[in-house]
């Protein structure tokens, strides 16, 4: 959702495409819904703009994206802004004047609304009682929600329900099915087979185009299952033991096929580039793939150092036979075991797996790592951060960092020493291409070099270069 406009004399804020028109000089643009509503403007009754996604980055500075999507994902919950702040290394009033400054809102402004749309698609959505949606939304208590959902909407959340539209629900065969919205395009077939190639058994399956996988919520075991909606949507069916807290379940299941990439910015950037523009014009809605739990990943990158991506999938399934956690009762979707803990991969015995006594003690402390705190792997850390971090522990070099940023959706990580990148590259060149060049080819890619490597490690078209000396650094 790219900001909404507000119109001075309705009192009515719509998102881009809305058919109204109104006069140039009545309209106010806003980058947030969060900030018209704190500017006293409403939800356009016709274009619904609570149904689309908040813009997550623009021209600002990293500091306040970062903190949006920590807002996001729900730092606010149980947290103050001074918190929040303390987390990002600021102040919380330096933090609120920030956002004031660039979004036009406080931190707890955004949360706030963020709560009140998503509980408003649930009524919309959903047969979910007003209680279970206070609660998978995110508020404390339905008081809470009836006041700020008649704040937000200048409605109570019975009335608005009684508005909703016939065609408005998510039918699905069991479970509770949710839109997740994304701007256009996204190509389906081709991240769904990145992951299928990748899925570690017993815990992800895909078939039937659709990507299921086991879920831990609060230590009870559940199963999600992704597939396609429409050209604007995904639909998540959530099967789950209960429904608190369901508002983050959804923004995690938006990081696996990375539905908030600003792909329009990536692609304008990267389209007029010899190598990539050609590429990236052949799969124009591909996104680099991420991830539902960033622990899972790390695991998977550190098994995958020097083995075949079939050869990783195979050790990981071992791991997870030996040390996850058994759900019985989905045989019948490929599914039997939920990913280990932290906790549980530092004290396992990892032998006899295939990995090697060093690969198994990098495992093994980076686990530790996770599990203690000192390595955190979440969106308040800065890629360079991130990758001092993995640096740090014994074992562990820049690939696997950057490939772990990558799948957390860091949009300029590039794993430069990786073989297929290089591959990638001397395939399209026709000349030999070190690490040291690819990273510096890279350099004109930034900050979208994620994208730049998903494109590399699926083919694609060949590039528009004539000279290709002239293209790779020595």
């Amino acid at each position: 959702m790219d900001g909404v406009a507000a119109v001075v004399t309705t009192g009515i804020y719509c998102r881009p495409g809305c058919g109204g028109r109104p006069r140039a000089k009545n309209v106010r643009t806003f980058p947030l819904a969060a900030a018209a509503e704190a500017a006293g403007y409403r939800a356009c009754l016709r274009c619904r703009p609570y149904r689309a996604e908040p813009r997550r980055s623009w021209a600002g500075p990293e500091l306040v994206c970062r903190a949006v999507q920590l807002v996001i994902d729900g730092a606010l919950d149980q947290r103050t802004e001074d918190a929040l702040g303390a987390r990002l290394g600021v102040s919380g009033r330096h933090l609120r004047r920030l956002f004031r400054l660039h979004l036009g809102v406080t931190p707890d402004g955004l949360a706030r609304s963020r709560r009140a749309h998503f509980a408003r698609r649930l009524l919309d959505d959903t047969d979910l009682t007003i209680a279970a949606i206070a609660f998978a939304a995110g508020f404390g208590s339905v008081r809470q929600m009836n006041r700020v959902v008649g704040d937000v909407f200048r409605a109570t959340p019975r009335a608005l329900r009684a508005r909703r539209r016939s065609s408005d629900r998510v039918a699905a065969d069991g479970g509770l099915a949710l839109r997740l919205p994304f701007v256009p395009p996204l190509d389906w077939p081709a991240m769904l087979g990145f992951l299928a190639t990748r899925a570690i058994g017993g815990v992800e399956h895909v078939a039937d185009g659709r990507y299921r996988r086991t879920v831990s919520i609060d230590g009870d075991p559940g199963v999600l299952e992704w597939s396609q909606g429409g050209a604007d949507h995904l639909v998540l069916t959530a099967h789950l033991p209960h429904w608190t807290g369901l508002i983050h379940v959804a923004e995690r299941a938006r990081h696996v096929f990375n539905l908030d990439l600003d792909l329009e910015r990536a692609s304008r950037h990267l389209d007029p580039d010899p190598i990539i523009g050609p590429a990236l014009r052949g799969r124009p809605g591909l996104r680099p793939p991420g991830v539902w739990d960033p622990f899972e990943a790390g695991v998977r990158a550190i098994i995958g150092q020097q083995v075949t991506v079939a050869g990783a999938r195979t050790i990981t399934t071992r791991l997870v036979a030996r040390v996850g956690t058994p759900v019985p009762g989905l045989g019948a979707l490929g599914l039997h075991h939920v990913f280990p803990t932290p906790e549980t991969v530092v004290a396992a015995d990892l032998g006899g797996l295939g990995l090697t006594p060093s690969r198994a003690a990098a495992l093994r402390a980076f686990a530790g790592a996770v599990a203690g705190g000192a390595l955190p792997l979440d969106r308040a850390a800065t890629l360079e951060q991130l990758v001092r971090g993995v640096t740090a522990i014994p074992g562990l070099g820049p690939w696997t960092a950057q490939y772990i940023g990558l799948r957390l959706g860091e949009p300029d990580a590039f794993p430069a020493t990786d073989l297929g990148v290089r591959r990638a590259l001397e395939a399209r060149l026709g000349l030999p291409v070190s690490a040291r060049a690819a990273e510096a080819l890279a350099a004109r890619w930034r900050p979208w070099r994620g994208l730049a490597t998903i494109l590399l490690w699926l083919g694609g078209p060949g590039p528009d270069v004539r000279d290709p000396a002239t293209w790779v650094p020595a």
